[in-house]
């Protein structure tokens, strides 16, 4: 009964250890690294206005925060412009991408793709 017993508790938590191993892993896993792409959408908050209008200015707030996004995991400005909710939100992919080219930002990542949009 007690072999039954340990082989059950062993069984258990080699399983919760996997099953740990493996939510760290997809966590970690995103284009956004371990932060929440909602996160990432929330701290472009400031760029709103500029994503669905091509003609407006965008704000230094906004040229700020995706300076900094494109510094730290370039991939997830394109996972966030992209995603559900910045559909949601009303932003228009082919006009958010140019965003970081309408800051003058440096470094960018000229001439890549951004799913089917081509970032200037």
């Amino acid at each position: 009964m007690t072999i039954k017993l340990v082989t059950a508790c062993c069984l258990v938590y080699a399983f919760l250890l996997v099953s740990n191993a493996f939510l760290w892993e997809v966590d970690a896993a995103g284009e956004c690294g371990k932060t929440p792409i909602r996160s990432a959408a929330a701290s472009l908050s400031p760029c709103l206005s500029a994503a669905g209008n091509a003609k407006a200015q965008v704000p230094p707030a906004c040229c700020t925060k995706v300076g900094t996004l494109i510094r730290s995991s370039p991939r997830c400005l394109c996972a966030v412009l992209l995603s559900p909710l910045a559909k949601q939100a009303g932003i228009k992919p082919a006009i958010a991408i140019t965003i970081p080219k309408r800051c003058n930002i440096r470094n960018r990542q000229a001439g890549k793709k951004c799913g089917r949009y081509t970032v200037p």
